[in-house]
């Protein structure tokens, strides 16, 4: 009887005395309501609010109907009736289109959208519970399995637009798609996000990636993926969830989107496909990316953004590049000629870069990412030699507090060339060691850095200054003995003194 007067006030039934209805024919109707209140807010709320109380009330046999496995036409018809109804709901709390790819909507056009995703996300969450209870005893398990993944790709997504944390979403409506997204998960037997769209490997249920990039993929075009801000962030998501071997069979439809996230002018964008193609990079064995010459456009897609002087895009480039190199070409330090290659040409660019750079933020992102090139390229490095002295001489002389990342960084790289190239190293003890020490100097002197920080400056300079005294046979020490010790504080003998103690 309380389903009957509930289907009277929502005018889908003419006396709540009548019996109710097939439930096809009521999502068809009730679908039709739902699209006449998405221009009403308050119309809006007040059906989804009774949507939500009729899925949490109504007896499940009657929302989800026996029907026989071989009578494939009911079943086409219901799943058809439940993904129009579900994705009409879920357009009731559709996000504001953007009209040009230039700037992003503000805050104030995404004011209604919480509250209207807040009581979508308890009404869907409430169809999946009365689905989890009815299909409990239910014997046609493969026609409720398939009524499942037809409707499990919409409420994805909505439930992963809604989770994160943007201006279109609130504390609530968080914690709302959180636990719609969780109830997904739990009624279809998933163990979480990335089991929901991979599924088992050894196993016939392959999950929902397929459907959900089916409804993804036509809104991520070069021409419309701007206009609709979470688009793209769903789409990070989802493929961050997928590994190995899982991700592969889905490179074509996988790598062109990150591709047109990567080559676009906007930083935070471009940052979003760098990270998107780095994780397929990562998780896609290295014959499926040489195919079609895939790696190499891979290559030149990054090759290009060394070019920007965006520190928080170069960083995440230079580490996709030094994974990427590897599926392109052997490290320089084990190929056999030895030949100039594409290491090269990113160690060359790097240093020409870092010689010139006065940015803070971006010589501390090459500082750091130098000494994997470094060690990369092994002996090869002999080539870069030139560069690498102007880049340590010019890095270590300048300031970098409070933490001292570059200077650090670059007595590491020091360190890591004197290792792989000394015998081209004795050329240039002088100049070097001549930086060095006026390196312990400056840091013994310099109040603002602190202690442990000045330890660990002094102690790497040392290292430094011992590898060229190895390498150099001795010659270090002896030029030592030249040092007047009355122009040294205690701490700078000290350092130095372990040299000598080490010979």
């Amino acid at each position: 009887m309380e389903i009957s007067s509930l289907l009277h006030k929502l005018h889908l039934s003419s006396s709540p005395s009548h019996p109710l209805p097939a439930i096809t024919e009521l999502l068809s109707q009730l679908q039709k309501k739902l699209i006449g209140a998405v221009h009403n807010l308050c119309e809006n709320s007040s059906v989804v609010g009774q949507v939500e109380h009729l899925f949490q009330t109504a007896d499940p046999d009657w929302l989800f109907p026996s029907v026989l496995d071989d009578q494939e036409n009911e079943w086409v018809e219901l799943r058809s009736a439940y993904k129009s109804v579900i994705s009409t709901l879920i357009g009731c709390a559709a996000l504001p289109i953007c009209e040009d790819d230039c700037s992003s909507l503000d805050s104030a056009a995404y004011q209604s959208i919480p509250s209207q995703a807040t009581a979508v996300c308890s009404a869907l969450t409430a169809l999946l519970g009365s689905w989890d209870e009815g299909c409990r005893a239910r014997r046609d398990k493969t026609g409720m399995t398939g009524l499942l993944l037809t409707v499990a790709p919409p409420i994805f997504l909505f439930s992963v637009t809604h989770f994160q944390d943007q201006p279109w979403s609130t504390a609530s409506s968080r914690t709302a798609a959180r636990h719609l997204h969780e109830a997904l998960v739990r009624v279809g037997g998933w163990r979480d996000s990335a089991h929901l769209l991979m599924g088992d490997e050894y196993t016939e249920d392959r999950g929902i990636l397929g459907r959900v990039l089916d409804v993804l993929l036509p809104q991520l075009t070069k021409d419309s993926w701007h206009r609709c801000e979470a688009v793209k962030l769903v789409f990070a998501w989802t493929l961050l969830q997928v590994t190995r071997p899982v991700l592969s069979p889905f490179l074509p439809r996988l790598l062109p989107p990150s591709l047109l996230l990567n080559d676009h002018y906007r930083p935070d964008n471009c940052m979003l496909g760098v990270g998107c193609v780095h994780h397929i990079v990562l998780n896609t064995p290295a014959a499926d990316l040489r195919q079609f010459n895939r790696a190499e456009v891979l290559y030149q897609a990054l090759f290009k953004h060394l070019y920007t002087s965006e520190a928080a895009v170069i960083q995440l480039v230079l580490s996709c590049l030094l994974d990427l190199l590897l599926i392109l070409e052997k490290p320089p330090s084990s190929a056999s000629h030895r030949k100039p290659c594409r290491h090269d040409d990113v160690l060359r660019l790097v240093l020409t870069h870092m010689e010139v750079e006065h940015k803070v933020a971006l010589r501390r992102v090459y500082a750091s990412a130098l000494p994997l090139y470094v060690e990369r390229m092994g002996v090869a490095v002999c080539r870069h030699l030139r560069r690498v002295e102007r880049v340590v001489l010019g890095y270590l002389e300048v300031r970098d507090p409070p933490e001292e990342t570059s200077r650090l960084m670059i007595l590491e790289v020091l360190q890591r060339t004197i290792k792989v190239a000394w015998p081209r190293m004795a050329c240039r003890v002088d100049v070097l060691l001549r930086c060095l020490l006026r390196l312990l100097v400056d840091v013994s002197s310099d109040s603002s850095v602190g202690g442990p920080v000045r330890r660990e400056l002094m102690d790497q300079s040392s290292a430094s200054i011992r590898l060229l005294d190895a390498c150099s046979e001795g010659r270090v020490q002896r030029l030592l003995l030249q040092l007047d010790s009355r122009c040294c504080s205690t701490q700078v003998l000290s350092c130095l003194a372990t040299v000598t103690a080490d010979r």
